[in-house]
């Protein structure tokens, strides 16, 4: 009898150990997908000097579609104020100043200089996780360079 009671708990701790294996896996696989797809954001909106059309869109919505980037019912769950209903989201943030005004060495003329903040979303589908802790995602943020108007 103590060896089949031995069994099992072997047992349950081997699965216990291919469910936290399964998991990290699968949470690494949605974050490189979430990383690449920021990253492309951000070369395509680069590459086109910072204008934001139709034609980056479209661009942007192929790569997502190639690398699997699961975007489903993402876009009710954060708010984004531009480009924010396929699963991430480009903010255009103005830059005001770029430095303090007590500097001797600041330029307060700087033009209308503004940037993009790209923000991707890893999105987590473990019950467990959703009711206990409320997650549903993560994010993945990262910035342009400047443009000029």
């Amino acid at each position: 009898m103590r060896d089949s009671i031995g069994s099992v708990v072997v047992l349950a701790i081997v699965v216990v150990f291919v469910v936290f294996v399964s998991g990290y896996m699968a949470f690494n696989v949605n974050y490189t997908k979430a990383f690449r797809l920021k990253n492309k954001i951000i070369d395509v909106i680069e590459s086109n000097g910072g204008v934001l059309d139709s034609n980056c869109k479209s661009v942007i919505r192929q790569y997502a579609d190639k690398i699997g980037y699961d975007y489903n019912d993402l876009s009710v769950r954060f708010d984004c104020p531009e480009w924010g209903d396929n699963g991430y989201c480009v903010e255009k943030i103005p830059i005001e100043k770029m430095c303090e005004p007590s500097d001797d060495r600041c330029v307060s003329d700087i033009g209308n200089r503004y940037y993009y903040r790209i923000t991707t979303y890893i999105n987590i589908r473990i019950p467990i996780i959703q009711n206990t802790l409320g997650l549903n995602f993560f994010t993945i943020t990262g910035d342009t360079k400047q443009f000029a108007e």
